[in-house]
């Protein structure tokens, strides 16, 4: 076990004191614990504008599509460059589409499963990218609470050895001692409570996106249906009559 020297009574008490006074077990606890609580912020900030880009994209997106705009000129718009969200649900299934006709499909349903396909796809791939690094505020929500009493357990036990090695129980001697290992939770519970809150907040505006682009895939879906049985349709059954 470590061995550290009591605190002189009444000496510096500040945050930056505790920390040096601290054993090395201890202050590799919080330095670790700050690298999370820092790395978790800028996950927080990065998330929160990715989102706000994305309602954006989304609104922009969904104004245009039912602006009346044919769906070939709004592909042809797209199919050049970088898409998100509803774009990519939408390129997914109109590529998907024009080369089904371009290969000569005739069986509407095969061409309906191969569209809802593409769009399942492009779905999911939206939806990675949407919860990606989410599950690193979730652990350290669960987990910096956990570190940091680990690092006042053994600030405390250090502590109290030095305590029993000086022979004295004054509170000013002991109480620097303890403060320091307390420090350790203190910066484990700074860590893990913005992680949690933004972990829940965020899940929750991914889960809401995810269901403005499933409603658009289901709607997107039953247009495709409807522009299937018009074109592929009565080519099906006149080469099942011919036949």
């Amino acid at each position: 076990m470590e061995s550290i020297e009591l605190a002189a009574p009444g000496g510096d008490l500040s945050i930056w004191a505790l920390f040096w006074q601290a054993g090395w077990v201890v202050k590799l606890v919080m330095i670790g614990l700050l690298g999370a609580s820092i790395w978790s912020w800028a996950i927080i900030i990065d998330k929160w504008l990715s989102f706000a880009r994305m309602r954006v994209a989304l609104n922009r997106f969904e104004q245009v599509f039912w602006s009346g705009q044919s769906l070939e000129e709004l592909y042809r718009s797209l199919s050049d460059r970088k898409t998100s969200g509803m774009g990519s649900i939408f390129v997914a299934a109109m590529r998907e589409w024009k080369k089904s006709f371009e290969k000569g499909a005739r069986s509407p349903l095969g061409l309906q499963t191969r569209i809802d396909k593409a769009m399942d796809l492009a779905l999911t791939r939206e939806m990675e990218r949407l919860e990606s690094k989410l599950g690193f505020l979730a652990s350290v929500g669960a987990s910096a609470p956990f570190i940091g009493l680990f690092g006042t357990v053994v600030g405390i036990m250090t502590s109290f050895q030095a305590i029993a090695g000086s022979k004295s129980t004054n509170l000013a001697v002991v109480a620097p001692g303890i403060a320091e290992a307390l420090l350790a939770t203190a910066i484990g519970l700074l860590a893990a409570i913005p992680a949690v809150i933004a972990y829940n907040k965020l899940t929750a505006d991914a889960g809401n996106i995810a269901s403005r682009m499933e409603g658009f895939a289901d709607e997107f879906s039953a247009i495709l249906s409807r522009q299937i049985d018009e074109k592929v349709a009565p080519k099906a059954r006149a080469v099942e009559e011919y036949a």
